[in-house]
């Protein structure tokens, strides 16, 4: 069979609807797979958006904005709770108390400072006026020419609180120097000049001048007498000043008690027996 010979423009036209069929099917082609992407854009932007709506609703409590909830933290952090308050009152307290304790030491401190150095004070000015006596107790005697009481000027007397004592007990004894004479003198009445003596037959026990004692000058004229008390606690002194509270006990036994004066062995008193049991 023969063929039919084509025209050229029936080659043409055929053409053309080939590369326009070709073309059609590109164009078809590229607009499904734009649809395709943008479809799986839409499925992100969903997934993103129903994510971060479950997120914000569990951050945000039901029936507050997030508004809300930003005022409200912040007010959380401007005002304190009830415990940091009791907290911040604890620290205060500890704090004034510490404050209290120091100002007191410090007051307590700046007392004792003061009181040591009024002692101080006291015990010099006393030294000061017992050196100025002695100095001038001799220097008045002398520039005056009043003499010293003897034994014709005075009368010692002793006495007793009671007669019988137990041992380690003590007694009160009462001294008494009365004037007798006719013309004015000076007598020293301390424990050191004025001496209380305690003796077991021939044996000295006790002494009041075993420690120094600082003068006492009395100017006696007719009338005048002088009475003291000492107390023998029923020890025996030695050779050295000792504390009374240290020296040792007497033994039982009788011993007998004698005051006399220092610058003159006739100036004595009756003996007093004593008895320790």
């Amino acid at each position: 069979m023969a063929s039919t010979p084509h025209s050229p423009n029936t080659r043409k036209s055929s053409v053309e609807r080939g590369a326009s069929g070709a073309s059609s099917g590109r164009r078809q082609g590229v607009q499904s797979g734009q649809s395709g992407q943008r479809g799986r854009a839409k499925q992100r932007n969903a997934s993103a958006t129903s994510s971060a709506r479950r997120t914000g609703s569990a951050r945000v409590p039901r029936g507050k904005s997030s508004s809300a909830a930003v005022s409200s933290a912040a007010d959380g952090r401007r005002k304190p709770s009830k415990r940091q308050q009791r907290i911040y009152r604890r620290r205060r307290i500890v704090v004034l108390t510490a404050l209290v304790v120091a100002l007191a030491l410090i007051a307590f401190c700046f007392y004792s400072l003061g009181r040591g150095v009024v002692a101080i004070s006291d015990v010099i000015r006393h030294d000061d006026l017992t050196a100025l006596v002695r100095r001038e107790v001799p220097s008045a005697k002398h520039a005056s020419g009043v003499r010293d009481c003897t034994a014709g000027d005075v009368r010692l007397e002793l006495s007793e609180q009671s007669q019988t004592i137990p041992v380690g007990g003590s007694v009160d004894f009462t001294m008494t120097v009365a004037y007798k004479g006719s013309g004015s003198c000076l007598i020293d009445v301390s424990n050191a000049s004025r001496v209380l003596t305690i003796t077991s037959g021939e044996q000295t026990i006790w002494k009041s001048d075993a420690c120094p004692a600082n003068p006492h000058m009395l100017l006696m004229s007719k009338g005048d007498k002088r009475v003291d008390t000492l107390t023998w606690n029923a020890d025996s002194t030695g050779s050295e000043c000792v504390d009374d509270a240290d020296l040792p006990r007497v033994n039982p036994g009788t011993y007998v008690a004698k005051l006399s004066l220092k610058n003159d062995a006739a100036a004595v008193s009756d003996p007093v027996p004593v008895i320790v049991q």
